[in-house]
């Protein structure tokens, strides 16, 4: 008897859920609401990992909500589906399964599906000055285009929520407007003097609602908002997309467009940490630093765009393969261009661990625990930074990640210096992968006829942040009923707040710039 079929046996016998195999070869859990809390500890205990939460609206007033489990190891993937009608809402599973919370409180505000027993609901992605109250923007009765009235605004009398009593206490904002690049978003720390004892985070000032947009729209339409919506991470988000639309389509690629997907994927993750290794330079006033960082960011740039047609990889994922072939002199110059750029980020990284007002600033700062780091379902480099062993290029591998598995760059200590060598220890590792998935690639073409219809599926990758889930469902016509876009932006920014709480002021813009966190990903 084998994993699965052990799973199942062992489920048949829990009260209130059936369980199947769908077409994609995995287990399908039906509850009873009541059932669901239960249900998600189960898998918690047997080391199933909470992958992302999705609504759908049913008929006016009923939905289907779907939550979507992996084990990080193994590969087997579990979804749990429950409905829910009129005025009938389902028990959090937020208490036992923490990483659901923020999933949860999303869900209520855009679908107005409630969570029994969560402690925090409302004035969340839609904030309450902005929007009225119960206006749910991803039922299908809302009019995008249709005007709609505000929401109460702010009083004159309006102060934010405050939660430290002792005296001397204050409260001090963040935000939400930010000098250079940054976007909107309020950090509330909350001190009595120096020392931040609470931070409550306070995004979604831009929600843009693009997977509304993209309701009725056909895929290709839809794929310009995955790869823009967050345009740092433009590939791996329409990466994710695209192997929804084949697995819906039942489509295999060709090996040289796997291949070719990884390069990219790859190329993206060393110019995406690059980025965050400058900003963090910068954050501690390393002013030489963030300059040779952003040099080298660059020169990462210039490569993508003269070997791939694009600076951020725009338009090259497509259901099917990949938009274009590369060239042979594109791909000789990759071989080429990377071998000769590792020997000087190496020497950059070596510059930063040995420059001591900068390693003073990151060591023991912004420490975030193994046990926190699991609680919240951190991903990516600040999750691994933190002892979490989670990669979904090996965890569940796409593309060719299944020949060419990563190292999953792990370490202990959870704070900006083990955030900072991960980071540069990725970037070694992907020069390794792109090297290894350009030797013998096949002649053969990159793009195969996908045309999907009627179906539904989740597509993944490891993002540059860490783990993104897109799931699709379209229509007989091929057509886009729902699509939702799980980000790594929107998982760790809800663990963001424990690094911060008991650090100095003056280090709150480090630790910021030590998680490479996207405000775009949760704006979406």
């Amino acid at each position: 008897m084998n994993r699965f079929e052990m799973l199942q046996k062992e489920a048949d016998t829990l009260p209130g859920v059936g369980v199947e195999h769908d077409a994609q070869g995995r287990l399908l859990f039906t509850a009873v609401p009541q059932a669901v809390p239960e249900l998600a500890v189960w898998l918690n205990e047997r080391a199933f990992e909470f992958a992302t939460l999705v609504v759908e609206e049913t008929a006016p007033g009923f939905h289907l909500v779907h939550y979507f489990f992996y084990a990080r190891e193994s590969g087997e993937r579990i979804t749990i589906e429950a409905h829910v009608g009129p005025g009938v809402g389902l028990p959090t599973i937020s208490d036992r399964v923490h990483a659901a919370d923020w999933h949860e409180r999303e869900t209520e505000d855009l679908f107005g599906v409630c969570f029994t027993g969560h402690p925090f609901l409302g004035d969340f992605v839609l904030h309450d000055e902005d929007w009225p109250e119960n206006i749910w923007p991803m039922r299908h009765d809302f009019d995008p285009r249709a005007s709609h009235p505000r929401g109460r605004g702010l009083d004159e009398d309006w102060r934010p929520r405050r939660l430290l009593e002792e005296q001397g206490a204050l409260e001090f904002p963040v935000g939400p407007i930010w000098g250079d690049y940054g976007e909107s978003g309020l950090c509330l720390l909350e001190t009595p003097g120096e020392q931040i004892r609470l931070a409550h985070m306070r995004l979604f000032y831009k929600y843009r609602g693009i997977e509304k947009i993209a309701e009725g729209e056909p895929p290709d339409k839809a794929l310009l908002l995955a790869e823009r919506f967050s345009g740092n991470a433009a590939f791996a988000h329409a990466l994710a997309f695209c192997q929804a639309i084949e697995s819906i389509a039942g489509v295999k690629i060709s090996e040289r467009s796997r291949r070719l997907r990884v390069v990219c994927a790859e190329l993206e993750r060393m110019r995406y940490h690059m980025t965050v290794i400058a900003d963090l330079a910068g954050s501690t006033g390393l002013a030489v630093g963030k300059a040779m960082g952003q040099e080298l960011e660059e020169e990462l740039l210039r490569l993508t765009e003269t070997t791939m047609g694009h600076r951020y990889l725009f338009g090259l994922a497509v259901p099917g393969g990949l938009a274009r072939d590369l060239p042979d002199a594109a791909i000789t110059r990759l071989r080429t261009e990377i071998p000769s750029l590792m020997p000087r980020i190496q020497r950059f990284g070596r510059w930063l661990k040995v420059s001591s007002s900068f390693l003073d600033r990151i060591e023991e700062m912004g420490v975030l625990s193994t046990d926190d780091a699991k609680l919240y379902g951190v991903v990516g480099p600040v999750g691994r930074a933190a002892g979490r062993e989670a990669d979904l290029r090996r965890g569940l591998p796409y593309a060719a990640y299944d020949q060419f598995p990563p190292d999953i760059m792990v370490e202990q200590e959870g704070d900006g210096y083990a955030r900072l060598r991960v980071f540069l220890r990725e970037i070694e590792q992907s020069a390794r992968l792109i090297l290894a998935a350009l030797g013998h690639l096949p002649s053969e073409t990159v793009r195969t006829d996908c045309m999907a219809v009627d179906g539904n599926a989740l597509g993944w990758v490891e993002a540059p942040a860490g783990a993104a889930f897109h799931w699709l469902k379209l229509d007989g016509d091929g057509c886009i009923t729902r699509w939702r876009a799980g980000t790594p932006g929107f998982r760790n920014w809800h663990a963001f707040h424990r690094t911060v709480e008991g650090a100095a002021f003056q280090d709150f813009p480090i630790i910021l710039a030590s998680f490479g966190l996207s405000v775009a990903e949760n704006d979406r």
